[in-house]
């Protein structure tokens, strides 16, 4: 159980200081390493989140990092979009469309990067936010981790504060996947409960608290350019995953 422990660890991590990574470091490991199904590996994570994401939630919201306003506007459209989504996963095979998504991504990660480095950070108000919600909650379910990417780096795009942002939508997240597991277990049954699932709630919910503090005390622009550099690592190699 050690190392699920420890990737549990390190993904909650960056995870809660870049607002994104917990599924896809996770969904790596059990899909492209432990051969486990999509769908399964899909509703393993979310299993783990469900509490995780809690925490996180609540560290998030003692240190301030939460604007309520965009939390009410990104929850529901993504609980809808996640429900779609868990729905799709467990009936079609998605997995087609998952080098476009990573492709865009990377698109995303590079142009943040830009930002970060000669554009301006300066915060300015998102004016895409429900569709973002429910295309972020179904990517999230269907493609097995996508919420933090799609939602966190478009938000930045739009000019939304770092800090802000990422505690949001950490915060936004419990909500979502709490609804994709309960869509999960309706569809799939108990079976995404197993000895790597404990494993990684124990991981996840030590560094749970951690990553508030580092989204708080870092300043926007490396901010900006750390989640820029995840994204485009993270995005290549699952593209390279997928047509490996």
């Amino acid at each position: 159980m050690l190392p699920f422990i420890l990737v549990g660890f390190a993904a909650q991590m960056v995870d809660g200081a870049l607002g994104m990574a917990f599924g896809i470091i996770n969904n790596t490991l059990l899909v492209a390493f432990l051969g486990v199904s999509p769908a399964l590996a899909s509703a393993t994570v979310h299993a783990v989140e469900t509490f995780t994401t809690a925490a996180s939630g609540v560290s998030h919201i003692v240190h301030r990092n939460v604007d309520w306003r965009l939390f009410r506007r990104l929850v529901i459209p993504g609980v809808l979009g996640g429900m779609l989504g868990a729905y799709v996963l467990s009936n079609i095979d998605a997995t087609v469309a998952r080098p476009f998504v990573m492709a865009y991504l990377a698109a995303i990660g590079l142009y943040l990067l830009y930002r970060a480095y000669r554009g301006r950070v300066e915060p300015r108000e998102p004016k895409i936010i429900e569709p973002l919600g429910f295309v972020g909650g179904f990517l999230d379910a269907a493609g097995g981790g996508g919420w933090g990417p799609v939602v966190t780096s478009n938000l930045l795009v739009q000019g939304a504060a770092p800090r802000t942002t990422i505690g949001t939508v950490n915060t936004s997240e419990f909500f979502l996947t709490a609804t994709i597991s309960a869509t999960f277990i309706a569809t799939l049954g108990f079976a995404a409960f197993t000895l790597q699932t404990l494993g990684i709630l124990i991981g996840g919910l030590l560094a749970a608290p951690f990553g508030a503090v580092i989204a708080k005390r870092v300043s926007p622009r490396p901010l900006m350019g750390m989640v820029g550099a995840l994204l485009t690592v993270t995005s290549a190699y699952s593209i390279w995953a997928a047509l490996a």
